[in-house]
C-alpha cells in the first residue's frame, strides 16, 4: 500500500521531549523564566529588533495586540477576506469593524490599491496578511498608511522568518503576530509571539495576558488569561534551534515543485521578497475540487484549499462586497505539501500525480 503524503506534518524530536520533562520536574509550569527566554530568543533569531511577548495563540495575539494599539467600537481595520477567520475575529472581537479589501493575483496578499478605496474616516488600521509565508507589499501599503495616518498591524502567523527587501515580517508594523500552533513552521504546541514597535504597546499587551495586572493583585485593566505555559515556551525554544534547516528545506522543495509541475501555476515570489512556505499554493483554473481528490484518492497524496470561503462570506461577517481576486483565489487555490520531512521520491511522486491529473483534466 502507498503510504500518504500528509498536507503538513509537526516536527517533535526527543530534545522537545526532554525540555518538556525540564520544566516538569522544575515545578514552574505557568508563565515563567522559559517564557521570558523564549520571548527573548525568538525576537534575537528573527532579528526583529524589538521587544516580543508570548501568549496562547495567534489569535489571542492579535486581538490583545489590537487592544493595545488602542483599537476598540467606532473603528475600523482594513483586511484582507482571503485568509482564516482569525484575522477579521480579533479586529471583532475588540469591538472595531473588519473592512475587507480585496488580494493581489499573484502573491495573493492585501491589495494596496484595493487598500487605499477602502479607506474611510473611520480607518485607523491596516491589517496585512503574509499569507501562505510570503511577505505583503509593506512598502506601498506603509506608505498609504502614512499618507492616511493609519497604523500597520501585521498578521504574520505562517511567515516566521519570512523577509521584504531585508527587513523581517513582524518589524513593520505597531505589532506583528506570529501563530506556534502545530502545523505552523515552528510550534510550541500550542501559542503566539507578539513583535511589538513600542514600550507602552508592550506593557499593555503584558496586562492584558495576565488578567489586567502587571503586579500581583494590583489589576489595572480589565484583562484576559492570554498567558503561555513554561511547558509551551520550553518545546518553542527547542524548535528555534531548527527552524531555520526547516525553512531552507521547504524552501528547496518549493523550487524543486515549481521546477518541474505543469498544467498549473505556481507561487511566483516578489523582487526582494523571501517566501518561507508555510503553504505552497498553486492555482487550479479548471476543478480544483476534483484534482485535490483525486490526488487524496488516487496517489495518497493530501492537499489543503486554504480559504475555501472569504471571511466577508462567513456568518458572522455576511458582508455584500465585490472581491474578485478573493473570490477567484478561493476557488482556485490548492495548497501541496512541501514540509521538512519530505523525501525526493515524494517530492517526485507529488510532480507526476499533478502533471498526470491536471493534463487529464482531472
Amino acid at each position: 500500500m502507498t503510504e500518504f503524503i500528509p498536507p503538513a506534518r509537526p516536527l517533535i524530536g526527543e530534545e522537545e521531549r526532554a525540555a518538556v520533562d525540564r520544566v516538569l520536574r522544575s515545578g514552574m509550569l505557568a508563565q515563567g523564566p522559559e517564557v521570558k527566554a523564549f520571548e527573548e530568543e525568538f525576537s534575537a533569531h528573527f532579528g526583529l529588533g524589538r521587544s516580543c511577548v508570548a501568549v496562547n495563540s495567534g489569535t489571542s495575539g492579535l486581538h490583545l495586540g489590537l487592544l493595545s494599539s488602542g483599537v476598540g467600537p467606532g473603528d475600523e481595520v482594513i483586511v484582507p477576506s482571503f485568509t482564516f477567520a482569525a484575522t477579521a475575529n480579533s479586529v471583532a472581537l475588540t469591538g472595531a469593524t473588519p473592512v475587507f479589501a480585496d488580494i493581489n493575483a499573484d502573491d495573493f496578499c492585501l491589495s494596496p490599491a484595493a487598500v487605499e478605496a477602502a479607506v474611510t474616516e473611520r480607518t485607523v488600521g491596516i491589517m496585512p496578511v503574509h499569507l501562505y509565508g510570503h511577505p505583503a507589499d509593506m512598502r506601498s501599503l506603509g506608505a498609504l498608511a502614512e499618507r492616511h495616518g493609519l497604523q500597520i498591524f501585521e498578521d504574520a502567523a505562517q511567515a516566521h522568518g519570512a523577509s521584504l527587501g531585508g527587513t523581517p515580517v513582524g518589524s513593520f508594523g505597531s505589532f506583528g503576530v506570529f501563530s506556534l500552533y502545530p502545523t505552523k513552521n515552528m510550534t510550541s504546541g500550542e501559542g503566539g509571539m507578539v513583535s511589538v514597535a513600542t514600550p507602552e504597546i508592550e506593557r499593555k499587551l503584558r496586562l492584558y495576558r495576565n488578567q489586567g495586572m502587571e503586579q500581583q493583585y494590583k489589576n489595572e485593566v480589565v484583562g484576559f488569561n492570554n498567558r503561555m505555559t513554561d511547558i509551551h515556551a520550553a518545546i518553542g525554544r527547542v524548535q528555534l534551534t531548527k527552524v531555520d534547516a526547516w525553512t531552507r528545506q521547504r524552501q528547496e522543495n518549493a523550487a524543486f515543485l515549481s521546477a518541474n509541475l505543469e498544467g498549473v501555476t505556481p507561487p511566483p515570489v516578489a523582487p526582494g521578497a523571501v517566501h518561507v512556505y508555510h503553504q505552497y499554493t498553486i492555482r487550479v483554473p479548471q476543478d480544483r475540487d476534483g484534482l485535490a481528490k483525486a490526488l487524496r484518492d488516487e496517489y495518497s497524496i493530501g492537499s489543503g484549499m486554504f480559504y475555501p470561503v472569504p471571511n466577508h462570506q462567513l456568518a458572522p461577517f455576511a458582508v455584500d462586497v465585490d472581491l474578485p481576486e478573493t473570490t477567484r483565489a478561493a476557488a482556485e487555490c490548492l495548497s501541496l505539501p512541501v514540509h521538512p520531512s519530505l523525501s525526493r521520491d515524494d517530492l517526485e511522486r507529488i510532480v507526476t500525480a499533478v502533471n498526470t491529473l491536471a493534463k487529464a483534466g482531472a
